[in-house]
C-alpha cells in the first residue's frame, strides 16, 4: 500500500509546475480566451473513457487543453466586472487548503482551521472598524453573504414581532418588507428571492446611485402605514394572531444600503440613511460586495462615515481582498440572530457546552473547505498598512484612468471617481457598444460593457493589486485604438 505524498507527488509537481507557468504568462499574453466553451466541450467532453489516465497525464492534459479558454482575469490588464487576482500568500494558503482536506464546521474536530478563521473574523472586523463583538461567517461569495446576513435580519424583525420563522414559516407571518436603493446590486434581489421575501421597496437613487435618505425617510414612512393597514383579525388592526393564537404586532422593515455602486463606486450616505432607519426601528444591512474594504483607508473615511451602525455587513474577499474565490464574508452584530438563522442541530454533531460558536452555525453550509484561511493568510502577509495600501492603489488607479481617458476626444467619464470604478460612453449608444466590442476583439486588456441609467457605458472595474502604471498606458491605448477604429 501507498504511504506518504507518492501518490500525489508527481500530479502535485506537474499542477505547480503549470501554474507558474500561468502566472508567468500574465504580463504579456491576450487577456481574452481564444477558444469557446462550444469547442472546449468536444475537446474534454465526449463517453467517458473505460480506463483511466495516470493523474499527472490528466493534470498535463488539463493544463494544455484548457490554455485556449482561460481568460487571463489574474492580469493587471483585466478590468471586468469587479474581479481581483490572487495575493501570493492567499494563493498558496488555498493550496494549503486543499492539501489538508479540513471539513471546518466543527471546533473540536477541526481546531487549526477554526482557529485560523477566528482570527481572520477578528481581524477583519478590527481593520474595518466593525463591532468586535459581530459573529463572522466565510460563505462563497457576496451573494451569499448577503443571504446569511438577511436571514438573520428576517429571524430577528420576526422575532420582535413575536414569530418565529424557524417553526411557523412564512405563511402566516407577519408582513414584512425591504427597502433598498434604485441602484441596488441584483444580488440583493436574489438574496431576498431566496429568502421568500418577494420584491422590495425601491427607494430613489442620485446621479451616482446613491439612496436619498429625505426618500428612505418617506418610504419608511409609507410602509408603516402599509403595515397597520393590511387586514388583520382581531380588536387591535396592528395586530395578527400566530400559529399559536397569541397576538403578534406587524415586523419592523429591513433596509438594504451600499457600499460601492457598481457602475460608479458611490457609497450610500451610511450616517444619515442608517439614523433614518434606525428611527423608524429598521434593521440595516450593507452589502459592500467590493467596497467595505474602503473602511481600511484613512483618507476614504468619508465614505464609510457611519458604516459601523448597521446591523449586518456583507462582502466579498476575493475582489478587494485579492484572495482566490469562494470566500465572501458576513459579519452580523446580533450573534444570536445569525446563529439562529444558519444553525442546526443534528444528533450527530457533539458541541462543548459553553463553547464559541462553532463555523457551521454562521454559514448556510455544513460540511465546507477552510474558506476563511486565504483571508487570514492575505491579511498576516499585508497587515493593516497593507491592505489600505492596496485598496488606496486601486482606487489611485482608477483616478489615473479616468484622468487619462476624459483627454481623449470622444471619452465622457460619466461618474465621480471615488473609488475603485470608472464609466465612460463615446457619445452614442451605437458607438460605446462598438468600441467596447472593438477593445474586447483586440484582446489586449478586458473592459465589460453595461447599461447605466439610460446609456450604453465602457464600465473599468480596478481590483487587481498587481496593476500599475504600464497596465494604465495600455488600457488607454486600447482605448484609443478602439476608437480611432470605429471613428475610422
Amino acid at each position: 500500500m501507498s504511504t506518504g505524498d507518492e501518490p500525489f507527488r508527481d500530479a502535485l509537481d506537474a499542477a505547480a509546475g503549470h501554474a507558474r507557468e500561468w502566472l508567468a504568462s500574465q504580463q504579456t499574453r491576450r487577456v481574452g480566451p481564444r477558444a469557446t466553451a462550444g469547442e472546449l466541450e468536444a475537446v474534454f467532453g465526449g463517453p467517458l473513457p473505460r480506463a483511466g489516465m495516470p493523474a499527472e497525464e490528466v493534470i498535463d492534459y488539463l493544463a494544455a487543453e484548457a490554455e485556449p479558454g482561460l481568460m487571463a482575469m489574474p492580469s493587471g490588464r483585466f478590468f471586468g466586472w469587479v474581479i481581483g487576482g490572487t495575493l501570493p500568500a492567499a494563493l498558496a494558503a488555498d493550496w494549503l487548503v486543499s492539501a489538508w482536506d479540513q471539513s471546518s464546521m466543527l471546533r473540536a474536530a477541526t481546531p487549526a482551521t477554526a482557529a485560523l478563521e477566528a482570527a481572520a473574523g477578528h481581524w477583519f472586523l478590527e481593520l474595518l472598524g466593525l463591532p468586535e463583538t459581530a459573529d463572522v461567517g466565510f460563505v462563497t461569495g457576496a451573494t451569499m453573504a448577503n443571504f446569511a446576513g438577511l436571514s438573520a435580519a428576517r429571524w430577528r424583525v420576526l422575532k420582535k414581532a413575536g414569530w418565529d420563522v424557524n417553526t411557523g414559516g412564512l405563511a402566516g407571518a407577519p408582513a414584512l418588507r425591504c427597502i433598498v436603493g434604485q441602484e441596488r446590486h441584483d444580488s440583493i434581489d436574489l438574496a431576498l428571492r431566496y429568502l421568500g421575501l418577494g420584491s422590495p421597496i425601491v427607494v430613489p437613487s442620485d446621479r451616482q446611485g446613491r439612496m436619498d435618505p429625505a426618500e428612505l425617510d418617506c418610504a419608511l414612512d409609507r410602509a408603516a402605514l402599509d403595515r397597520s393597514g393590511l387586514d388583520r383579525t382581531g380588536p387591535d388592526r396592528a395586530l395578527v394572531p400566530a400559529s399559536d393564537g397569541t397576538a403578534v404586532s406587524a415586523a419592523p422593515p429591513i433596509v438594504c444600503l451600499q457600499a460601492g455602486n457598481v457602475h460608479s463606486g458611490a457609497f450610500d450616505p451610511f450616517l444619515q440613511a442608517i439614523t433614518v432607519a434606525k428611527a423608524h426601528g429598521a434593521w440595516v444591512h450593507v452589502d459592500g460586495a467590493f467596497g467595505l474594504w474602503a473602511a481600511a483607508v484613512p483618507e476614504l473615511a468619508a465614505l464609510t462615515a457611519g458604516l459601523h451602525l448597521a446591523d449586518s455587513w456583507a462582502t466579498d474577499a476575493h475582489k478587494t481582498l485579492n484572495v482566490p474565490y469562494d470566500c465572501g464574508i458576513v459579519a452580523v452584530r446580533d450573534t444570536e440572530a445569525l446563529e439562529a438563522a444558519m444553525s442546526v442541530d443534528p444528533s450527530y454533531i457533539i458541541r462543548d457546552a459553553g463553547a464559541a460558536a462553532d463555523p457551521f452555525q454562521t454559514v448556510p453550509e455544513l460540511s465546507r473547505r477552510a474558506r476563511g484561511v486565504p483571508v487570514w493568510a492575505a491579511l498576516k502577509s499585508l497587515g493593516r498598512d497593507g491592505v489600505a495600501a492596496q485598496v488606496r492603489n486601486l482606487a489611485s488607479r482608477a483616478s489615473q484612468l479616468a484622468e487619462q481617458l476624459s483627454a481623449l476626444d470622444g471619452v465622457e467619464i460619466l461618474n465621480d471617481v471615488v473609488y475603485t470604478q470608472v464609466s465612460l460612453a463615446f457619445g452614442d449608444d451605437a458607438t460605446t457598444r462598438a468600441v467596447t466590442a472593438r477593445i474586447i476583439e483586440d484582446g489586449l486588456v478586458w473592459m465589460s460593457g453595461s447599461r447605466w441609467q439610460g446609456r450604453d457605458i465602457l464600465r473599468l472595474s480596478v481590483s487587481n493589486w498587481t496593476t500599475d502604471d504600464a497596465d494604465v498606458e495600455a488600457a488607454v491605448a486600447a482605448v484609443r485604438k478602439a476608437l480611432a477604429a470605429v471613428r475610422g
